[in-house]
């Protein structure tokens, strides 16, 4: 890649593709060092996947998932550069550098919250609702928010000053939650995935997000390369690249995972699978009301998985191709890897290995660049075959890991830990008596965002809504948005176990004096 090229230049272009090492012979394989050496990034080995990362050391944690991803996202994009009319189609809608989507891979998750997606929701639901803050909090927002300010170990000490390209590359859902691009996407009759406004919460923008109303300047500079080349909502192929590689990361270790801590019984998924193999035609005439009556009987969860399929991906949804996938994660997760259990031999560690390999492959295998992708896909995409398959894992990771009601229990418990303890901080922060006592890099963070907020207050005051679309307005106003911007962050930084210590410490119940030397 040659550094002249508007994909190389850096948010500071003083600083050229100059950085932490001078070994590097491209500007994307620097930026792929200083990511791996942030320490955002390190704190991902104390992250929840899917459970709490401080458990069993043979779950994934989200610092081995990024990893993983970041395999398979540099495996898709050779494949597409060493096809030259794959490679040719890719340059024209923007460029595929195997190094940028290796280098966004790695970074893609560098936002998610303590516990996992529950800890994104609860953050969210605060950020609106106490905070007032129309974007709320979004992991992927958070990472853009890292990698372009809050991050200090780059050149110019605001974000890494990566390349345009991996910042773009990153942006997975390439819009902001309400005020861009104009025409936002969630008015598109058919929106791109993650685009639609949540059903039960109408006029809130966009469910899933990649950018905060304060980083729109940077949103900017990273899609400009990219103009006329993919429509403005659309994904740059390396981030279709790494986006694609997260789903096929996420549909096997997951399910590797929850099989090796016995989680993922075989009888159930057998069940569930085999029914619905057995009576497709019938389950297929039972009206809406009658499958909603009968969910908990083995096969319904999966038939109104299809119907769904069906209502949102009808440019791929095949019915033939559904029953093809259902058969073969049959044959090779249920009659094969989850039939003789896990219990840490040799033959079930090849075994789990094996299945994961294979998987691998053949997914990877059924990769392909689209000209023209209906909104619900990317420029990179599955094969119909290998598409179904993934969504038929991913079912039935969500149908018998994220349902199970003991699950439940336990993510309740940490959704009000984060609440318990974003109230603690506030109460600091509106604390006078002990302003000078703050952790310092709250008080950074909230000099921070209220430097951020007054700025947009006087350049963009349109941008400054909350949460029920109000115009916010008056200094005081602004430094309640800061204040709520501040502690979001300052938690989102947090591993799982900071998290429980920060809290224990400010409730008086631990015996050890806790040190913001924990936190980043």
């Amino acid at each position: 890649m040659d550094e002249t090229d508007p994909r190389a230049a850096r948010r500071d272009p003083e600083n050229g593709a100059g950085g932490f090492t001078d070994l590097a012979t491209s500007p994307f394989r620097v930026d792929r060092d200083r990511i791996t050496a942030s320490p955002f990034f390190a704190r991902l080995g104390g992250v929840t996947q899917v459970v709490s990362a401080g458990g069993a050391g043979l779950l994934h944690n989200r610092l081995t998932h990024s990893l993983k991803v970041a395999q398979v996202a540099r495996g898709i994009a050779e494949r597409i550069t060493g096809s030259s009319e794959s490679a040719e189609l890719a340059a024209k809608l923007g460029g595929c550098d195997p190094d940028a989507c290796e280098a966004a891979a790695l970074a893609h998750d560098l936002g998610h919250p303590p516990f996992g997606h529950l800890g994104e929701q609860t953050l969210d639901r605060i950020a609106r609702h106490r905070f007032g803050l129309a974007d709320g909090f979004e992991g992927n927002a958070q990472t853009f928010r890292i990698l372009t300010t809050t991050d200090v170990r780059g050149p110019s000490a605001i974000g890494l000053d990566l390349t345009t390209a991996v910042r773009a590359a990153v942006l997975k859902y390439p819009w902001a939650r309400l005020h861009y691009p104009r025409p936002h996407p969630t008015a598109m009759p058919q929106p791109p995935r993650g685009a639609a406004e949540p059903d039960d919460a109408p006029g809130t923008g966009a469910s899933k997000f990649s950018a905060y109303v304060t980083e729109l300047d940077d949103f900017e500079q990273a899609r400009a390369p990219f103009a006329g080349r993919i429509e403005p909502w659309q994904q740059t192929v390396e981030a279709s690249v790494m986006d694609t590689a997260d789903d096929i990361a996420y549909a096997i270790h997951d399910l590797q995972d929850f099989h090796r801590i016995g989680v993922l019984q075989h009888a159930p998924v057998a069940a569930e699978l085999g029914e619905w193999l057995a009576h497709a035609v019938d389950l297929a005439s039972l009206d809406d009301a009658r499958l909603n009556a009968e969910i908990r009987r083995p096969g319904r969860s999966l038939e109104r998985m299809r119907r769904r399929m069906h209502l949102k991906d009808s440019w791929i949804v095949d019915d033939d191709a559904f029953a093809a996938a259902v058969a073969r994660v049959q044959r090779e997760l249920v009659d094969g890897l989850l039939a003789d259990g896990f219990d840490g031999s040799t033959e079930a560690e090849q075994a789990t290995a094996a299945f994961s390999s294979n998987w691998m492959v053949r997914l990877v295998d059924g990769v392909f660049v689209l000209s023209s992708p209906p909104t619900r896909s990317g420029h990179v995409s599955l094969r119909p075959a290998q598409w179904h398959e993934v969504q038929v894992l991913k079912f039935v990771h969500r149908r018998f890991v994220l349902l199970r009601p003991d699950l439940a229990l336990h993510q309740r418990g940490q959704a009000s830990l984060v609440t318990t303890l974003v109230d603690a901080l506030d109460a600091w922060l509106l604390d006078r008596d002990e302003a000078s006592r703050l952790p310092r890099r709250l008080h950074d963070l909230m000099e921070l965002a209220h430097g951020e907020y007054s700025a947009l207050a006087r350049t963009a005051p349109e941008l400054l809504v909350g949460a029920t679309g109000e115009r916010v307005e008056g200094a005081d106003a602004v430094r309640g948005l800061a204040r709520g911007r501040a502690v979001v962050d300052f938690v989102a930084s947090l591993t799982d176990k900071q998290a429980v210590t920060l809290l224990e410490a400010l409730s008086g119940r631990s015996s050890q004096p806790w040190s913001d030397s924990f936190v980043l």
